[in-house]
């Protein structure tokens, strides 16, 4: 039996740079005309690990940090339908860091939609792994998942936005969720998004925010490119927004999957695939 659970009201701090991004991703599924039904977005931990409770698709809560794999199972049972993986940057770069990483190798046809603040803001303000030095006695430097990203050699999508440029932020998951439902692999988009309760970075970000989709002598095809002009434009104190590079790789969808038929659309009853299954059990005896 399926249970509709009507649309829920934020739970966010009046401000929140998360509201921009859910404004921003019903739109690009609205225009893209992606149907609720087969739409599936798997929620982190954190305040933005709610954002498909506020939206009309299936929706589930991961465990903390293990949103990808989650999201992942659900593709390759199903690579029909549009699957994004949405949580914070303390869920994704902290505990689930290392799913992060793997997911930008194995390189399946999601999105991985990022909300990064600097904070832990549900559990009230803690530096992330993104906190810069000085946020609350931090003396790390913030991790940037961008330049992570375009380390490993075959990932094929890496955008950044910012909660405050709607605009740009539609066109981007626009972009990220064609990319994925076209099965060419991981859409990584980060988002900043500030947490007006315990980081207010607005202001900052929009003196550091750099939109590369403006400089016409900027290609993403090109990783060597988006390494160095990303890397120029940190040692700038700029962050570099848009879509930073765009590649071609074999998802894992391709590498893996051998039907055509979805398997979660499969018959996997016993008597109609007895012979299929004594196959399998002769390894076994």
């Amino acid at each position: 039996m399926t249970k509709t659970v009507p649309i829920s009201t934020p739970i966010w701090c009046p401000g929140c740079g998360d509201f921009g991004v859910l404004a921003s991703l019903k739109k690009a599924l609205s225009d893209l005309g992606i149907k609720p039904k087969d739409t599936v977005i798997v929620g982190g931990i954190g305040c933005s690990g709610s954002i498909h409770n506020n939206l009309e698709c299936y929706g589930i809560h991961s465990l903390h940090g293990r949103l990808l794999p989650t999201a992942i199972g659900v593709k390759l049972a199903n690579p029909n339908l549009t699957v994004i993986a949405a949580g914070g940057d303390g869920d994704g770069y902290a505990i689930g860091a290392g799913h992060f990483i793997h997911a930008l190798k194995r390189n399946p046809s999601i999105l991985y939609l990022v909300m990064q603040n600097g904070t832990y803001g549900l559990t009230k303000g803690q530096p992330s792994p993104t906190a810069v030095p000085g946020y609350e006695g931090n003396v790390e430097m913030p991790f940037d998942a961008v330049m992570t990203a375009l380390s490993i050699q075959n990932t094929t999508f890496i955008a950044r936005g910012f909660s405050a440029n709607q605009p740009q932020l539609i066109d981007l998951l626009k972009k990220g969720i064609q990319h994925a439902n076209a099965l060419k692999g991981f859409a990584f988009l980060e988002v900043l998004s500030p947490c007006v309760t315990y980081n207010d970075t607005y202001k900052e970000w929009k003196e550091q925010v750099f939109n590369l989709d403006a400089e016409a002598s900027y290609s993403p095809k090109s990783r060597v490119m988006a390494f160095t002009r990303a890397s120029e434009l940190l040692s700038q104190g700029k962050i570099p927004t848009g879509l930073i590079f765009s590649g071609d790789t074999k998802s894992l969808e391709a590498n893996t999957l051998t039907s055509k038929e979805p398997m979660a659309l499969q018959n996997l009853s016993l008597d109609s695939n007895i012979q299929k299954y004594e196959e399998l059990l002769k390894d076994f005896r």
